[in-house]
């Protein structure tokens, strides 16, 4: 599992956080679907996908031409309260706004 300052500066990024809130909701979301919901390219998802998933946050299954992610279902109680805490923070309105 990764250490404190990985996961927050995974969380530090809006893009990533915005997909985060997505993402906790425990279901499973395609990329395209994170794409469109927090306004992304799919080369900048990837990459933020990326850094949430070298984190430890999220998990990911290819099906077909899709990637699939969720939150990671094994985090710690301490990671997941780390989680919790900055989503507990309002989102920005710009983010409320392409997340709507």
């Amino acid at each position: 599992m990764s250490d404190a300052l990985t996961i927050l500066t995974a969380l530090a990024e809006p893009t990533r956080l915005a997909a985060v809130r997505l993402l906790w909701d425990g279901r499973e979301h395609c990329v395209c679907e994170l794409m469109r919901l927090v306004g992304a390219s799919q080369s900048r998802m990837s990459r933020h996908m990326g850094v949430l998933k070298s984190a430890g946050l999220v998990t990911d299954r290819r099906d077909a031409q899709w990637v699939r992610y969720r939150r990671t279902r094994t985090l710690s109680p301490e990671v997941a309260a780390l989680v919790d805490a900055a989503l507990a923070l309002p989102a920005p309105a710009a983010q409320e706004r392409s997340a709507a």
